[in-house]
């Protein structure tokens, strides 16, 4: 019987990259390729398939319909037909984790406690991915994430690590000058650092103070929280942060403005595709995380 003729796969991989990041930057990024080139990848899977797959706009790609329903019939059979390959891979030697994850969480809380982990499995490794869409990549180029979440993909295998409370960090400097009171004048004048991956975490922090009307001169936004920490610990800003990222750092230029503790929208959250858990590496990884406490 004659093989079926099979679509380009690296235009494949293009497409689902491309699909499940929502962004053709970051998937060029990934594959190690240039918009253009990306763009020709592109374009040989809608040649192949006769139809466009996304709709174009301002060099933004975003699936149309045919997409969506190509990238929900292929995307479950390229996962399995990877499932399979890695099922018939020598692992004998070194069971390898590939684990997305923010900065702070990885320098804080993770990398601290693996060497527990080393002599439990010594032949369990991590690579570890900190560029972010953690979510999206999973099945892809991730095996399992740790994210800041306030709700992960129902969909996904996930376990809550902590519950955390919002803080306004500040160099010790600038903390005694605002006082121990709020003053929305002062406050006015003030530059709120807040991370990407908490965007709502300013707005719970002014409500609970009952600061409504708070407009800052500016809002920078980062990120990184390392980069956070040590910006409010030059005095460029109030970082609206976790209070365990405080606690952790143990920086004793920083300190927490007003000492007021506010519910935290987000939490870290372990998250993995139900069928990744069939893995050794990832369940190894999975039940220590969960039973250390981390």
């Amino acid at each position: 019987m004659a093989m079926r003729r099979l679509p380009p796969l690296r235009s494949l991989e293009a497409f689902l990259r491309v699909a499940r990041l929502g962004s053709a930057k970051a998937a060029a990024s990934e594959l190690a390729l240039s918009p253009s080139a990306l763009s020709r990848r592109i374009g040989g899977l809608e040649d192949f398939v006769g139809k466009k797959l996304f709709k174009r706009h301002n060099q933004q790609l975003k699936l149309n319909e045919a997409g969506e329903a190509l990238f929900a019939s292929v995307a479950p059979a390229i996962d399995a037909l990877a499932d399979a390959v890695a099922a018939h891979m020598d692992d004998s030697r070194v069971l390898r984790l590939r684990l997305g994850m923010l900065p702070l969480f990885g320098s804080q809380r993770l990398v601290p406690r693996l060497g527990e982990l080393r002599r439990l499995y010594p032949l369990l490794h991590i690579d570890v991915d900190t560029s972010g869409h953690g979510e999206a990549r999973l099945g892809d180029t991730l095996d399992a994430a740790i994210i800041l979440s306030e709700n992960p993909d129902p969909s996904l295998h996930s376990v809550r690590l902590d519950r955390n409370y919002v803080y306004a960090i500040a160099s010790t400097e600038l903390v005694e000058s605002l006082g121990s009171t709020p003053d929305l004048e002062r406050l006015n004048r003030q530059t709120i650092l807040i991370h990407n991956d908490m965007p709502e975490s300013f707005e719970a922090w002014k409500h609970a103070l009952g600061l409504v009307d708070l407009q800052p001169a500016s809002i920078d936004h980062i990120d990184s929280g390392p980069l956070m920490l040590e910006a409010a610990a030059q005095g460029l800003g109030i970082a609206i942060m976790h209070d365990d990222h405080l606690t952790r750092s143990g920086d004793t230029r920083l300190a927490k403005l007003f000492d007021v503790r506010v519910e935290s929208p987000y939490s870290y959250w372990f998250v993995c595709k139900p069928r990744a858990l069939e893995t050794r590496a990832v369940r190894l990884f999975h039940d220590w995380l969960v039973d250390a406490g981390i």
